[in-house]
């Protein structure tokens, strides 16, 4: 889920011998971008502006395509631009509030997402991304609001469970965080990270054997992952089982997990 930008494309054929008009430019931007020659379709989405200045559409895929180059400024101008022209286009607020979150306007990027919601209730994508602004402004129940909302649209995505079990694992609600990381890996069951997530919740609650396999079962979906081996290094050390634990502080180590060595100077030497 995350950044997920609308873009309207409906390709027309173009009459032989005729000039073009703004919505040939348009339907050549909309070629173009499909193609990832984005500096192309904003060249093409210009022109069909310059043509007609009321094309909603040209202006908020120019947005979407200048989003795609990092130019978020300009990006957010041009959504801007079509929330003018139309005050109502839903996709314009989102994608708004998309390149406002990524220049960390959180703020400003929950504001516009409110505004997409109010147009179209049932945007899970809105109250999903909305909760990860409200997650980074360290306003975790307002999340959960929003991520048990996006749940209520649509049950079957694991993405708001295990970000649901983020924000409530903040709040030290350990068996709540555990029960949404489990449903999250019901959904998504290579999900590593939900793994080792539930893990550290499971330590919460000191059930270290429960976090030990959790941990296990995460480096067995991806067998580079620092951090659960340094977990589970941790774990072990603490059930008095130091040769393996320090094992699994030294793979933590090797792959690139700096705080790895200060435990081992701590435990293992």
């Amino acid at each position: 889920m995350g950044k997920i930008f609308y873009l309207i494309t409906a390709l027309l054929i173009t009459s032989a011998g005729h000039s073009q008009t703004a919505e040939d430019f348009y339907n050549k931007g909309a070629a173009k971008y499909h193609l990832q020659d984005y500096i192309g379709a904003i060249a093409d989405f210009t022109k069909a502006i310059e043509l007609d200045p009321t094309d909603v559409w040209a202006y908020s895929n120019r947005g979407v395509a200048k989003a795609d180059l990092q130019d978020y400024r300009g990006a957010i101008s041009d959504y801007t631009k079509a929330i003018e022209i139309n005050p109502e286009l839903a996709d314009a607020y989102f994608n708004r509030a998309v390149a406002k979150a990524d220049l960390q306007d959180y703020r400003g990027a929950i504001s516009d997402y409110t505004k997409a919601i109010e147009i179209e209730p049932k945007n899970v994508e809105a109250y999903f991304n909305r909760g990860s602004a409200k997650t980074y402004l360290q306003n975790h129940m307002g999340a959960i609001a929003d991520y048990s909302k996006a749940i209520e649209i649509n049950p079957e995505l694991g993405e708001p469970y295990y970000n649901r079990g983020l924000a409530k694992y903040d709040l030290q609600d350990f068996r709540g965080a555990i029960a949404d990381y489990t449903k999250s890996i019901e959904i998504e069951p290579k999900n590593a990270g939900a793994y080792c997530n539930r893990g550290l919740a499971k330590r919460g609650l000191q059930d270290h054997m429960g976090e030990i396999a959790d941990y296990t079962k995460a480096i067995e979906i991806d067998p580079k992952f620092a951090g659960a081996y340094y977990n589970r290094g941790l774990a072990k050390i603490e059930l008095g089982q130091k040769d393996s634990g320090c094992l699994d502080l030294s793979k933590a180590g090797e792959l690139g997990y700096a705080q790895a060595y200060e435990k081992i100077k701590k435990f293992c030497q």
